[in-house]
């Protein structure tokens, strides 16, 4: 155990313990390059989110079940003091949405354009979207639209070049450049 863990020697606290407050994180990504951790935390019942923070920065709060995404969980203890919210949320139950699925950030060298986007999914609703991380918030964020209609995303990919893939049930495919 690294003697620099935030919670060594904490009482009621796991010295083992880097970050806490997540519901149920479906997939993080550490992007290397940057070196930030990109969590896709599934939501209880009203939000999903994104999650973003320096893989230096221990001990943080991502606030569950005190908020869900940037949304008070529990309106009576909603004290949001030293919670990190997210840098991105949705609305869970609305337009076919159902389960955040994260990827991972773009560094290939197929789609220049895109460089440094972070790509996730909806597992029910199938649409593909990213964003850029900067200066603590989602920027550029783009709708790449429905690749599985009605099938759901399960997962993404990424091969030794960077190029990012997209998953569904039972097929695998590649994100390549458009017309």
């Amino acid at each position: 155990m690294p003697a620099d863990n935030p919670f060594v020697g904490q009482a009621n606290k796991k010295p083992e313990l880097w970050a806490k407050g997540l519901r149920n994180p479906w997939r993080y990504a550490f992007d290397a390059p940057t070196g930030l951790l990109f969590i896709a935390d599934v939501g209880q019942s009203t939000r999903e989110e994104v999650d973003v923070a320096s893989t230096m920065q221990g001990g943080l709060n991502y606030g569950w079940n005190i908020m869900e995404g940037s949304t008070c969980y529990n309106a009576t203890t909603c004290d949001q003091t030293g919670l990190q919210l997210p840098v991105l949320d949705y609305a869970t139950h609305v337009a076919g949405t159902c389960s955040v699925i994260g990827g991972y950030v773009y560094h290939g060298s197929a789609m220049p354009a895109i460089q440094g986007h972070y790509f996730y999914s909806d597992y029910c609703a199938g649409w593909v979207r990213s964003f850029r991380y900067q200066n603590g918030a989602a920027v550029d964020q783009k709708d790449w639209g429905y690749f599985f209609t009605p099938v759901t995303t399960t997962s993404f990919g990424r091969d030794a070049a960077g190029e990012l893939y997209v998953m569904s049930a039972n097929s695998v495919y590649k994100l390549i450049p458009g017309p």
